[in-house]
């Protein structure tokens, strides 16, 4: 039985999504899941060097690498009203060239963020450092994300929503795109399709049963918060738009790329649908 490598970020709604899988509730076909993981900056490296069979990634980063890798359906990460979150120290204002730490290059809120302050002095590093260089003065500010956005130290405030700012950009009435899957396009489509399937089921898995996985991580100290946290950040990332990718969240993929495109991060103007993995391909077997 072949080794497929599932690599996804340490916070916890991939670490909730994915653990269906681990804990054996849901087994692909003809392979055995082997995990690692690492922050999102990290496997967004890792993907374009084609490290890993499957990826969690910033759905920004994916125009760079389709034509290596197809974008799954599921195990997707939308902000609606919420997102990564600009800080600052308490009483301090900001400069139009301040300096800002963010989480990664190829991460959705770099690129949103750059977009809206095409001024600011851009410094990177992991997303558990940057609330400490914020207050340590090493940057005037940060994004922050994951967990961080509900439990950031209380010397920090708010400087902007990520979310106010893409519902500037995009006109309004979508969800935020932050993160999602892509699988390798040298793995056989039958295969792929299976392996995406799997997935799918391991996150609608996860969801259902919620009540009884939650506290099983928590258990086994995978997880970086405390339960209340834990249930609150589940209900923001890993719920049922997780699942499967719905019209709405194709459209807000679709305008983040051409938001990228028209502001000259990407060199061709994609539509999210035409890289997916084609399940219609084992309809047209079974005939």
């Amino acid at each position: 039985m072949k080794t497929i490598s599932v690599a996804h970020s340490p916070d916890a709604d991939d670490i909730f999504m994915y653990y269906a899988i681990k804990f054996g509730w849901v087994t692909p076909a003809d392979a055995k899941f082997e995990n690692i993981a690492d922050d999102i900056e990290s496997l967004n490296q890792a993907t374009l060097k084609g490290e890993y069979d499957i990826c969690a990634i910033s759905f920004a980063l994916y125009p760079f690498v389709k034509d290596d890798y197809a974008l799954l359906k599921t195990a997707v990460s939308f902000g609606e009203g919420y997102g990564p979150k600009l800080i600052k120290k308490k009483g301090t204002k900001l400069k139009k060239n301040f300096k800002v730490a963010l989480s990664g290059e190829f991460t959705t809120n770099a690129l949103l963020f750059k977009i809206a302050y095409p001024n600011a002095k851009v410094t990177y590093m992991n997303f558990l450092e940057i609330e400490d260089a914020v207050l340590n003065g090493t940057v005037d500010a940060g994004v922050l994300i994951h967990e961080s956005i509900l439990t950031y130290n209380n010397e920090l405030e708010v400087e902007r929503e990520m979310w106010d700012i893409w519902v500037e950009l995009s006109g309004g009435n979508l969800p935020l795109p932050l993160g999602g899957m892509c699988l390798r396009r040298s793995i056989p489509l039958h295969s792929a399709i299976d392996y995406e399937n799997t997935l799918i089921k391991a996150v609608e898995v996860a969801n259902k049963n919620r009540k009884v996985l939650a506290p099983m991580l928590l258990e086994k100290g995978l997880i970086r918060v405390d339960a209340a946290t834990l249930d609150k950040y589940l209900d923001l990332y890993a719920n049922d738009n997780s699942v499967k990718m719905s019209e709405i969240q194709y459209k807000a993929l679709d305008k983040l790329y051409e938001l990228g495109y028209k502001n000259g991060f990407y060199e061709n103007l994609i539509k999210a649908e035409d890289f997916l993995i084609p399940n219609e391909y084992e309809e047209l077997r079974a005939r």
